[in-house]
């Protein structure tokens, strides 16, 4: 990395936040999209990302390597945010009067769990783990940090980055097991189902970097 980069990004130079994006815009829509499960969402958070980064650039550390980490530990914190607005917005919705019933469609569906309804399924028991478990498992497990850089998006010691993804793991594969009938194995780029065919979670023209 060009020494002078940060720098550069910290006072605003904006044929270095080019480089920024075309670097790091894959990574951050990726994990925009693993922690919403929505592209229009992931979209829509990765542009926040990058005004967040460009709204808080003097607040980038001024020497260091990439700046994957700290642009991942912003998407975090845009998804999170985000989230809490929808939540009231849904509060809102539900005090508003309940629109008329649609035909319920259950029966024909019944027996049709493809690997998109199976993903949707674990997206869902993802849920369920607490904010700091998703955290660590989307940057560790999928956006593929180390521990160090884990820890440096989250703001918390390398050990605690450790513990949490023992932890969740754990948990996740619990929780899949009880509530879904099937396990499920973690790689750097997929859900595993135990005993079925791998169910990719990266998006296309995801590189990991």
């Amino acid at each position: 990395m060009d020494p002078d980069f940060r720098a550069r990004i910290r006072a605003g130079d904006e044929s270095a936040f080019g480089v920024l994006f075309r670097e790091h815009g894959t990574a951050v829509y990726n994990h925009c999209f693993r922690l919403t499960g929505e592209r229009g969402s992931a979209e829509d958070c990765m542009s926040l990302v990058f005004l967040e980064a460009w709204r808080l650039r003097e607040k980038a550390e001024p020497h260091g390597g990439s700046l994957r980490p700290w642009l991942l530990g912003l998407s975090t914190f845009v998804v999170h945010r985000r989230r809490r607005v929808a939540r009231r917005h849904q509060a809102l919705m539900e005090r508003l009067p309940a629109p008329e019933p649609l035909p319920d469609f259950a029966d024909e569906l019944a027996g049709r769990l493809d690997d998109q309804e199976r993903l949707v399924a674990i997206r869902q028991v993802f849920r369920r783990l607490s904010r700091a478990d998703q955290n660590v498992l989307a940057l560790c497990v999928w956006a593929g940090l180390d521990y160090a850089a884990a820890a440096q998006a989250l703001d918390v010691p390398v050990g605690t980055v450790r513990s949490r993804l023992s932890r969740a793991r754990r948990r996740l594969e619990k929780l899949t097991e009880k509530n879904l009938g099937f396990g499920v194995e973690l790689s750097s780029t997929n859900w595993r189902t135990t005993g079925d065919r791998t169910i990719a979670v990266r998006p296309k023209g995801d590189t990991g970097n």
